[in-house]
């Protein structure tokens, strides 16, 4: 209902009503004047009075300095009228606009200063009236003293240029007047926002464990992409895209949630900008499908996943600890903030599930490389990879010189037939990806390799792919003299690589491709790669027989070969068969079955270990030697990377444990003082004064705040009378 108009002299101003909120203030402020005049009357002197966020002065005086505590002063016998006036005047705290739009009326200073003149209210203009006097009582003042000391603690330590960083790049709200801070009892945000920021916590955990998947598989990218150039028909670096790509939007979800959290222990509303909600959306989208392609085209890999937790597990915990403690601000804040307990559990007990499980995982935690000093195994033996393909083409005469100059123990490569009997290296079923058959023979680029005769291969070259197309990363970093020698190189035969072999008395081990139907030698080609060894001269202690075809005849013929098993058996049937070594993928590495089999003399090797941790981990689970393409790199580690003691590990896990909880501790007892004080603590006086101390002034706070745009000061309000 409309306010009467009170009589009184003054210029009319124009004021927005007050809100729920800043009726609440009101009503605070006023019972904390009230109790200040009733403890300390017998001290006043004069009139004068101010608090943590605003003076009242005396009419006709000057408003003080608010950061200056006037202890002391009476409360002028005006502020009672005033607050039930303004109460009259807004008594369901609507908080409804002003007719042009402008701001709230922020503090009672405001009506002090514009007492006697028109306010704005819901229903039209009234006028602030003269001030008298009331009386409240004395218990009830003290109280609202205190929440009122509690609540503005909040903000002693508001920095409004960083505020209004945070908000302007998660909100792109730049403004202060367009920002609101959440009230005591009150959520962080609205329901949908509250929605958006569980989205955004829910793609920042599927975008980290896609980002650490993919991270992880980097041991395998060259498999990757060898896989995609089957099926696209031209070679690119796509795993080092995806790689990019993973990393850059997990670096935007996470800033923005950084964002979000920097927001709430500021105390401010949450509000995400649509922008940012596309965005997180895309994300969470881009995480999803690309997670589910990936474990169905190449579900293998999680098992690089699995083994990289033995070694990481340590130091996730460290960082997964760190982040809590860190989070452990804001929910302390809205946990002493709210009302309800229902509220404060649901705050709380996630959190603390959270920390408990982080705290006591260590107890369940295996890792090969936590051991005791002085039972480290010797570090394994280096087989190169279809020789060193991160340096020179692959099978070729170069990348198996570039393995034996780096110390490797042995050789790894792949055996096919040509159509006319003589064995030469080749991974791949045809000749598109390492020669220039497109070239050569346009017309048979799809052919299969076995199917070429040796005149026919030899005449392609198998170097000049590797400088093109850039298999690797640290393929553009060849000097000048290794990318002429590796454009020159051609395709190798089986004899000239056991003849080199044997020269640097370096192990051999390679896996033989059976000729496709229609081929002359697809029954005998076990027999007439046998006559191929033979002829070459080479120790049969260096040849390490992988194939299982037609293994019996093949020790009787060649007794000196080292039998080689490529899949786990039972001891007793490696024995039978004269097994002396497994060749294992590495992720069927177990330290125990390593060790189990080394009871028997039986060696391990695992295959293809590139990454230094995956080696490191090999090497703490006991493994003799592993196939690596980065012979180069593996052979200057001189111990795994990340050995360390189970006396030093409890150390750090203790310690870390025992210091979060400290200042998650101290985080909590903060806040509970900010909040609600303790016993200690029950001067009013002294938390008044740090309060006081603290705050922003008043008349900079009035002077920020927007005003109505052109419009000169003398200018008449519409629908205002100026009075004489």
């Amino acid at each position: 209902m409309p306010c009467a108009p009170l009589t009184g002299a003054g210029t009319a101003v124009r004021t927005r009503p007050l809100s729920r909120a800043r009726q609440q203030d009101l009503n605070n402020l006023t019972v904390w004047h009230a109790a200040e005049h009733a403890s300390q009357q017998q001290q006043a002197a004069e009139g004068c009075l101010c608090c943590s966020q605003l003076a009242v002065p005396a009419l006709g005086r000057k408003a003080p300095s608010p950061r200056r505590l006037c202890s002391g002063r009476p409360l002028p016998p005006e502020v009672g009228p005033v607050r039930q006036h303004l109460t009259a005047c807004d008594p369901g705290g609507s908080g409804a606009q002003s007719p042009a739009g402008g701001r709230r009326l922020p503090h009672l200073a405001t009506a002090r200063r514009g007492a006697g003149r028109r306010i704005p209210k819901a229903g039209g203009w009234c006028k602030l009236p003269q001030m008298g006097s009331t009386s409240i009582s004395l218990k009830k003042l003290r109280l609202g003293k205190l929440k009122v000391v509690r609540r503005r603690l909040l903000q002693r330590y508001e920095h409004q240029p960083f505020i209004s960083f945070l908000a302007g790049l998660y909100s792109c709200r730049w403004k202060r007047y367009q920002r609101e801070k959440t009230q005591p009892g009150e959520c962080c945000c609205k329901k949908w926002e509250h929605v958006f920021f569980l989205v955004l916590i829910g793609t920042f955990c599927l975008s980290l464990i896609f980002l650490y998947f993919w991270g992880e598989a980097q041991n395998d990218y060259n498999d990757f992409d060898w896989y995609t150039y089957g099926s696209v028909g031209y070679w690119f670096l796509w795993s080092l895209l995806i790689l990019v790509v993973a990393a850059v939007l997990f670096t935007y979800i996470a800033i923005l949630l950084i964002l979000a959290v920097c927001l709430l222990s500021e105390g401010q509303r949450l509000y995400l900008h649509w922008s940012h909600k596309i965005g997180t959306l895309l994300v969470l989208v881009f995480s999803a499908v690309s997670l589910a392609v990936l474990s169905h085209l190449w579900g293998e890999e999680w098992a690089a996943v699995i083994l990289s937790f033995q070694v990481t597990a340590p130091y996730l915990h460290i960082g997964a600890i760190a982040v809590m403690t860190l989070m452990s601000w804001p929910v302390a804040l809205y946990f002493v903030r709210m009302n309800r307990k229902v509220c404060q559990v649901i705050i709380l007990g996630p959190f603390l599930a959270i920390l408990i499980i982080l705290y006591l995982i260590p107890l369940g935690m295996y890792s090969p490389c936590i051991r005791g000093e002085g039972t480290l195994g010797p570090k394994p033996a280096l087989f190169g990879h279809r020789g060193t393909p991160v340096l020179a083409p692959e099978n070729t005469k170069l990348s198996f010189e570039k393995t034996i100059e780096h110390g490797a123990a042995g050789l790894e490569t792949d055996v096919t037939m040509s159509y006319d009997g003589i064995p030469f290296l080749m991974h791949d079923g045809t000749l598109k990806r390492t020669t220039n058959v497109h070239e050569v023979y346009p017309n048979l680029t799809n052919e299969n390799a076995a199917m070429f005769t040796w005149d026919a291969l030899k005449s392609l070259n198998a170097g000049k792919w590797f400088i093109e197309d850039k298999p690797f990363l640290s393929t553009g970093s060849l000097s000048s003299e290794d990318e002429r020698l590796a454009i020159n190189q051609s395709i190798y035969k089986l004899n000239d690589f056991l003849k080199l072999a044997h020269q640097a008395r370096k192990y051999v081990l390679f896996d033989l491709y059976r000729p496709p139907m229609m081929h002359p030698y697809r029954d005998s080609w076990i027999k007439r790669t046998l006559q191929v060894i033979n002829e070459s001269a080479v120790d049969p202690h260096l040849v390490l027989w992988l194939s299982n075809e037609a293994r019996a005849d093949v020790a009787t013929v060649s007794p000196g070969f080292q039998q080689t098993l490529g899949r786990k058996a039972p001891i007793e049937e490696l024995v039978k068969s004269n097994i002396v070594k497994l060749n294992l993928h590495y992720s069927e590495m177990s330290s125990e079955d390593i060790s189990i089999y080394g009871s028997a003399n039986i060696t391990t090797n695992l295959y293809v270990i590139s990454e230094p941790w995956l080696f490191s981990l090999a090497w703490c689970s006991g493994a003799h030697s592993v196939t690596t393409n980065t012979a180069h790199i593996l052979r200057k580690i001189d111990q795994p990377l990340f050995l360390m003691t189970p006396q030093g590990y409890r150390f750090v896990w203790i310690l870390t444990d025992v210091t979060s909880a400290v200042l998650i501790g101290l985080i909590f007892t903060l806040h509970m003082w900010r909040e609600t004080g303790f016993s200690c603590c029950s001067n009013t006086s002294m938390l008044l004064q740090r309060e006081l101390d603290g705050s922003l002034s008043e008349e900079s706070d009035l002077k920020s705040l927007p005003t109505t745009p052109n419009r000169s000061p003398n200018e008449e309000i519409p629908g205002t009378t100026t009075n004489a």
